[in-house]
């Protein structure tokens, strides 16, 4: 494996393993996108605790962010999803 896959496979699974962060991405699952307040509203976390549990998952390279006027708006990086799948496949075989 590729010294930068397999940092990838690191950071992603490390950012998943937080159940914040978990809850995080099934919400941005179920409704397409989410802003950080929407994830304030969510968990009950501080604002700044909230920012830095979305740069986590936006540094794992498994959410997008996309900016419009004030807000931030978050999706989920699907190409990258497929990817782990992909990566958890070979240990069914």
């Amino acid at each position: 494996m590729i010294k930068n896959e397999s940092r990838f496979y690191e950071k992603a699974l490390s950012a998943v393993a937080d159940p914040y962060r978990l809850s995080i991405l099934q919400e941005i699952s179920k409704k397409g996108s989410i802003r950080c307040c929407d994830v304030v509203t969510l968990t009950g976390l501080s604002q700044p605790t909230c920012s830095h549990h979305i740069k986590l998952l936006s540094d794992s390279e498994l959410i997008d962010c996309r900016k419009e006027g004030r807000n931030n708006y978050f999706t989920l990086n699907k190409a990258n999803f497929k990817k782990l799948g992909v990566y958890f496949e070979q240990f069914g075989e």
